[in-house]
Order: C-alpha cells, then structure tokens, then sequence
C-alpha cells in the first residue's frame, strides 16, 4: 500500500515541478515596462535599452515570488509530515 501513495507523490511532485518550470519561464516571454521607464525605451534606436529594462523588471519581480514559494514549500512539507 505504501508503495502507490509513494508512486501517487513522485507523480505529484513531478507535475508541481512542471508547473513550476512553466511558470518559471513565462515571465521571459512577458515584455511589461513601468511608465517611467516609457520615454528611455521610445527614444533607444536598436531596441537593446527596452530589452535590458523588461528583464530587469521580470528579475525584480520574479524572485520575491520564488522565494515566498519556496517558503510555502518548506511549510507544507513540515505540516505533511
């Protein structure tokens, strides 16, 4: 019996680290810019400005999220047992 509830967590766990590598790496694809940022990126020619500005955005706002995750994580595993 023990053996389907550990097979039924492995697959469990593999499905929320595949959630999470997806949500890991939609933040890539999402190109947002704050508005005081707007005049620097209209006024860059290549386009490498706008590009650096939308990934430090995406850093910023990505690792405070990891962390709080990681944490409820952690939680979660100490209550489960």
């Amino acid at each position: 019996m023990t053996s389907k509830r550990s097979t039924a967590n492995k697959g469990r766990s593999f499905g929320v680290f595949l959630i999470f590598l997806v949500l890991l790496c939609v933040p890539q694809i999402a190109d947002a810019q704050c508005a005081m940022c707007r005049a620097v990126v209209e006024s860059d020619v290549d386009g490498s400005t706008a590009e650096g500005i939308n990934n430090g955005i995406v850093y910023l706002m990505a690792i405070p999220y990891i962390l709080v995750g990681a944490l409820f994580f952690f939680v979660y595993k100490k209550l489960k047992g």
